[in-house]
């Protein structure tokens, strides 16, 4: 239906609105009809690309954005909503050149070199990248994006003081703001500064996300009436990332376990199934919280935990990594099911929960960790406090595991 002037009007009156209300949808729908009637109309144009955006419709967002970009030439925000579409498109390329036409037209917009930063990083320019950040700081200092986004290349490099400096400014601003205190504790974690890092990495609980939580009273290391319940965190208990959490962190105190179908059979203590009933437990504890609630220190956890299982080595070998075995380990019969770890007299293997159970059965194991491996491994190799019986190698460090395994 045709509109005139006036009813285009008042038609975008009543959008913005509905927007300034929270109605996007209506909002998208009136600017539809007024883009349809004007279609060359940069700002219809520009506000129907907006709230698309606002609706995750990113690629119905893309052709009005476009067009507004073209009708609004000298229009910052028109070119950095459309870099801001491109860039969630993975159109970075595209996004750059949006991009560099808004910091022509504000050259000294802090924003702007963010974002630049973000699509360069992207693209696997890390050192522009690094000057687009570095220059969004030099406009505003305090830039919370900026800092934390090259604190995380400056972590790529080894730069730990660096990346640390950044998110430390970045506190001072926003003191009590998570992420950032949670990536600071982690830097500091990595480092085995379990002392300063173990408190910032309790920010991770403040986050909210797909976290599981059960519900009962959050432990701080009391004594208790009733009985204490340890979890893993993570909300998929089958995940690899909860069924090794849950070998390698629970120890050091009398407690019940909530662990997977998969463990129940390896633990030798009282156990619970995610979804059963937690009657007659007074509080519970996420497992990667032991350290701090327990006084842990890097170079002395306690004795990991009592397996059901024991031992039975014979002259298998394990292999649970999915890099292919060495020369050195070709033609044996080498064991690659959970099944058959206790039967090894050596396994090898990636981070995985299989290898933290032969660890904790005695057999030497050796764990190949990648370049910026889990914090509680800390930042050495070589025989692990963790587990008598583990040797901790980089994953890319071949020599050193045919040296391991010669003579296997």
């Amino acid at each position: 239906m045709a509109l005139n002037d006036q009813q285009i009007q008042a038609l975008g009156r009543d959008a913005l609105q509905r927007a300034a209300a929270g109605d996007f949808a209506s909002a998208e729908e009136m600017f539809a009809r007024i883009v349809e009637a004007r279609p060359n109309m940069g700002q219809a144009l520009h506000l129907l690309g907006q709230f698309r955006l606002k609706l995750g419709r990113f690629a119905e967002a893309r052709e009005p954005l476009e067009r507004a970009a073209q009708f609004l030439p000298r229009d910052v925000s028109a070119q950095t909503n459309l870099a801001g579409c491109l860039i969630q498109l993975g159109r970075h390329e595209q996004a750059l050149a949006a991009l560099a036409k808004a910091a022509r037209l504000k050259p000294d917009d802090a924003a702007i070199s963010h974002n630049t930063g973000r699509t360069l990083e992207a693209l696997g320019r890390t050192e522009e990248a690094e000057r687009a950040y570095d220059l969004a700081l030099s406009i505003d200092h305090r830039l919370l994006p900026a800092l934390s986004a090259r604190a995380e290349l400056l972590v790529a490099r080894g730069e730990w003081a660096g990346a640390l400096a950044d998110l430390e400014t970045a506190l001072v601003s926003q003191p009590n703001e998570p992420r950032i205190r949670l990536r600071r504790g982690e830097l500091m974690l990595r480092q085995g500064d379990w002392w300063r890092g173990l408190a910032d990495y309790e920010a991770r609980l403040e986050i909210p996300g797909e976290r599981y939580t059960p519900d009962l009273p959050r432990w701080q290391g009391e004594s208790l009436e009733g009985r204490l319940l340890l979890y893993p965190e993570q909300a998929d208990i089958e995940s690899d990332a909860a069924l090794r959490d849950t070998l390698m962190l629970a120890r050091g105190v009398e407690a019940s376990v909530q662990c997977s179908a998969t463990l129940a059979d390896w633990l030798d203590g009282p156990t619970v199934r995610r979804g059963e009933s937690l009657e007659g437990f007074a509080a519970a504890a996420p497992l990667r919280s032991l350290p701090l609630l327990l006084n842990w220190t890097s170079d002395a956890p306690p004795p990991s935990a009592r397996l059901r299982r024991t031992p039975e080595p014979s002259s298998r070998i394990g292999w649970f990594t999915a890099a292919e075995p060495p020369p050195a380990l070709a033609g044996l019969d080498l064991v690659r099911t959970s099944d058959e770890i206790a039967a090894c007299r050596l396994v090898v293997g990636d981070d995985i929960w299989p290898v933290h159970a032969a660890a904790a059965l005695g057999i030497p194991t050796v764990i190949l960790l990648p370049r910026i491996a889990d914090w509680l491994w800390g930042p050495r190799l070589g025989i692990s406090p963790w587990y008598a019986s583990a040797e901790l190698l980089r994953d890319d460090d071949r020599e050193g595991l045919a040296a391991r395994l010669a003579g296997c």
